[in-house]
């Protein structure tokens, strides 16, 4: 993934757009140091948050190398309380011939501090790099933090934590809907395993699935208009598609003595790709919409599992190699394989973020779990959620 990075943008915001793009090369692998020394925060809590939370996406991000000092680029700008808001104006100048690249003004109530950094980095991300930033997206996640599994939401940093379920119970395998405002779940909410839909707006919840025997693995389609989910209604876990509006169930598979898992759409809506164990292990396969013999697509590792098809097209799963888990990268078209590095832990139930280069995954020592930011093409894993508990299925949201 050495790709070559184009950074390209016309100065628009504050001052009118010249008719010539700024460009400047830089290979992927190697960051943009940029000089944050510039950025005069006032002493407020509001604007020293802004401020660590800017500096910290752009970190994140895997494109920026935030400095105190020389660089390439220099962030210039300030940001102060006024009454009930916070006020930023950010500009940002090339080193070497101080052409500005980037120029905005905001302002935002000081309850959405945060809010307000993470939308100023993503701006300032794809001004400079021409690449979509992430740090406005959120993740959805299963925590223990009550003792119970319970469904949170957080930030893409790992910030701005919020309980979204009060079971008591155990809930498993949240995803999002395509608007990034749902989140589907199963939950033992009524003592047996039910998929349930949650408006992270108004906080409403309404039952999706509540078949006889297992009702799990729900994955809305990118349309929003159907939900591919495990049922074993019928006796056995097996893959089916049900349409919201009608209620009519499709079923895909049919494995009598197998077990079906995980299904996860293609970005088009096409395909799917799921766990099931009819070889005689988890491993991955693909599945048209419309149902067909079954292509399996894992071939390295002893186990494949918790598939993600991700917006770039490309499949990440949490793949059983060398008696521990690590993530696995497939591209679905030849099955080509690549792990990604990580340290010895487990790391398991990963999922893409909405640019295509980030993963989300759950890493695991000792029997507790933590949440890790996972770069695909150089960084090292970096421990997102620092909360007491042990955190799950970790689920990225649309962009």
């Amino acid at each position: 993934m050495k790709n070559i990075l184009f950074l390209a943008l016309c100065a628009t915001l504050l001052a009118p757009c010249a008719s010539a793009q700024v460009r400047v090369v830089k290979s992927a692998e190697r960051k943009i140091v940029i000089d944050f020394s510039g950025l005069r925060a006032a002493s407020d809590s509001a604007s020293q948050t802004f401020s660590r939370t800017l500096e910290n996406d752009l970190r994140l991000s895997g494109w920026f190398q935030p400095v105190r000092g020389t660089g390439e680029l220099r962030l210039i700008g300030t940001v102060d309380r006024r009454g009930g808001n916070l006020k930023t104006v950010c500009q940002v100048y090339r080193g070497s011939d101080q052409a500005r690249l980037f120029s905005k003004s905001y302002s935002i109530e000081t309850g959405r501090t945060r809010t307000l950094a993470h939308r100023v980095a993503d701006d300032l991300i794809e001004a400079i790099t021409g690449h979509k930033g992430i740090a406005s997206t959120r993740i959805a996640l299963v925590g223990t933090r009550t003792g119970k599994k319970e469904l949170y939401v957080c930030d893409a940093d790992g910030g701005n934590l919020m309980q979204i379920t009060r079971d008591g119970g155990i809930i498993v395998g949240p995803n999002w809907g395509p608007k990034g405002n749902t989140v589907v779940y199963t939950s033992f909410l009524r003592g047996f395993p039910d998929v349930y839909r949650v408006n992270l707006r108004n906080g409403r919840r309404d039952q999706l699935a509540r078949y006889s025997g297992l009702n799990t693995g729900a994955a809305l389609s990118p349309n929003g208009k159907e939900l591919a989910l495990i049922l074993s209604k019928d006796g056995n876990p097996e893959l089916y598609i049900k349409n919201l509006r009608s209620g009519r169930l499709s079923r895909l598979t049919a494995t009598a003595r197998a077990t079906e898992a995980s299904p996860s759409w293609s970005p088009n809506g096409s395909q799917l790709v799921y766990v099931s164990d009819q070889s005689g292990s988890p491993q991955l396969y693909v599945i048209a919409r419309t149902g067909g013999r079954p292509r399996r697509l894992s071939s390295r590792g002893t186990e494949n599992v918790a598939p993600d098809w991700g917006p770039n097209g490309l499949i990440v799963c949490a793949s059983r190699s060398g008696g521990r888990y690590v993530v696995s990268v497939i591209q679905p078209t030849t099955g080509q394989t690549r792990y990604l590095a990580t340290d010895f832990a487990n790391y398991e139930d990963p999922s893409w973020a909405p640019d295509g280069r980030h993963i989300v995954a759950t890493r695991s020592v000792n029997y507790q779990s933590s949440l890790y930011l996972l770069d695909t093409i150089k960084d090292p894993p970096v421990a997102l959620l620092q909360s007491s508990g042990s955190w799950y299925s970790p689920a990225w949201s649309p962009q």
